[in-house]
């Protein structure tokens, strides 16, 4: 049997293309399979970013989800678990908490229910100008409660996120970019292109530095100001709870990178 994910390193870029024809469908295999590709640009440390695309297909999509068919022959079920979706959630990347690496997301085709979710946990999303965003689990009888509840009234307005989700409308690339939720809208055949140079860029930075601000905002970025400024002012004593930040005010990238500066120079941050 053939497996669901493709996986390539791109120096210090990950690519995980999701390769299930022919709707690129999550069922718990896939899940676990995304999961440990993610888990792989976590602990390598030569690794600074990842990308997620769905592999090439007739249909064109992207992702089409949790695959129903799966669900309704009872797969992930349980009891005393209530409903498996594999460690990291939703094609390992949805509830992935302590996944502290950029992910891109290059969505190449329709994302559609778990794949719009898959989408919305990356931190950067890159789409097709085919591309289209899609919610119909109410039409199916139950919520997108796989990351859509969770996180999309965060990053598009609150009303837009609701509509979406009790009509079950597309929404185009164009739109996806006019609500913010998109970063770039290009043509299908340069969305990679487009992904891996947004990741060659945040590769080119310092390692620590992208850890530390995804610890930072996935802890202070729906509080109040005060509070983040807070955190940062505990941080500079050592006392924030946030290692990755920590670690990075006290790291010797710190001293680098303000070396460099005044010595005229390209920083070479080591990662420490």
């Amino acid at each position: 049997m053939s497996s669901p994910t493709k996986v390539t390193q791109d120096g210090a870029v990950l690519e995980i293309v999701l390769d299930r024809p022919p709707a690129n469908a999550i069922d718990l295999a896939t899940s676990y399979a995304l999961y440990g590709a993610f888990k792989r640009l976590n602990e390598v440390d030569e690794l600074r970013v990842g990308i997620i695309t769905g592999g090439d297909n007739d249909k064109k999509i992207f992702s089409a989800g949790w695959d129903l068919k799966a669900v309704a022959a009872g797969e992930g079920r349980s009891e005393e678990e209530g409903f498996d979706l594999g460690p990291g959630g939703i094609g390992g990347l949805t509830e992935y908490w302590d996944l502290y690496k950029p992910v891109i997301a290059a969505v190449n085709g329709l994302a559609v229910g778990g794949g719009f979710e898959l989408a919305l946990g990356a931190d950067i999303i890159v789409a097709s100008d085919d591309a289209e965003f899609f919610l119909p689990e109410m039409q199916r009888g139950f919520l997108p409660d796989g990351g859509a509840i969770q996180k999309l009234h965060h990053r598009i307005p609150y009303n837009v996120a609701m509509d979406l989700m009790f009509t079950g409308r597309r929404m185009g690339a164009a739109e996806a970019k006019h609500w913010g939720l998109v970063r770039d809208v290009v043509p299908r055949e340069g969305v990679m292109d487009r992904a891996r140079e947004i990741a060659r860029t945040i590769a080119a930075g310092a390692p620590l530095v992208t850890r530390a601000l995804k610890e930072f905002m996935r802890h202070n970025a729906h509080g109040s100001p005060e509070a983040a400024h807070a955190a940062t002012r505990r941080a500079w004593i050592g006392k924030s709870g946030l290692a990755h930040y920590e670690a990075m005010m006290f790291s010797e990238d710190f001293n680098e990178g303000a070396q460099a500066f005044a010595e005229k120079r390209k920083p070479d941050f080591q990662g420490q």
